[in-house]
């Protein structure tokens, strides 16, 4: 009966449900794993960076953003989706700033990124995005982190996992995680949250961390990734 209803967005199946969005999870589910953790000082965000090929230029590809000096995204599922959604967050962070000439609070962008994620799960012609965001931020002396789905759906977290092997990395936050948890130790727990699922040897090569507190977000670079990898093994 669902299949009846699986190729229309805007039409409900019976048992309520919209077809399309439960296939963007599983696309999302699909994905690299990526992995937030909220700190005491600060927050963490980290992804596992694969390469199709050894003939990539690395350095051209990154899985963690910036939408401006305090905020930060990672993603699961469609590459091509998540920069379309990065340009766009940081169009509206530009808006913010010019009518109001101060940074956009994390909360704020957030809500807006979600309504437009939410926009094409109600609209003929198009399809919904094939990514879910981690979104890390640190304004008002607070760290935040959130979770914006395909359906438009958003969360406040203190740690979560998404794709592949989501799940098994939120049992391994639900036993590391505590709330007095430093930024240095979050880090820790994120590449070993990572390590989880890692096929194949971790370095800092495939691997990308991003950190949000008090002087804004920052992506490491691979030398101070490579240090943190040295410290938990």
């Amino acid at each position: 009966m669902t299949e009846r209803y699986s190729f229309s967005l805007t039409t409900f199946s019976p048992s309520g449900k919209l077809v399309q969005i439960e296939y963007a999870l599983q696309a999302v589910a699909a994905g690299a794993p990526s992995v937030g953790i909220k700190a005491k000082n600060g927050v963490v965000i980290a992804v596992e960076k694969k390469h199709k090929s050894p003939l990539y230029d690395e350095t051209t590809i990154n899985k963690i953003e910036s939408v401006n000096d305090h905020i930060g995204i990672v993603y699961s599922g469609m590459g091509p989706d998540f920069r379309l959604l990065v340009r766009k967050a940081r169009k509206i962070a530009v808006q913010y700033y010019f009518n109001y000439h101060e940074s956009i609070p994390v909360s704020q962008l957030v809500q807006k990124v979600a309504a437009v994620m939410q926009e094409y799960t109600q609209s003929g012609g198009v399809r919904p995005f094939g990514v879910s965001l981690l979104i890390a931020g640190f304004d008002e002396d607070r760290p935040y982190l959130y979770q914006c789905d395909p359906s438009g759906a958003y969360f406040a977290w203190k740690a979560t996992a998404m794709g592949k092997n989501y799940i098994n990395g939120k049992t391994f936050l639900e036993k590391r995680y505590n709330e007095d948890l430093e930024i240095e130790d979050a880090v820790h727990t994120a590449i070993l949250t990572l390590k989880e699922g890692f096929d194949g040897q971790m370095t800092e090569d495939n691997i990308e961390v991003g950190i949000a507190n008090v002087d804004g977000f920052q992506r490491l670079d691979p030398a101070e990734v490579k240090d943190y990898l040295a410290a938990i093994q």
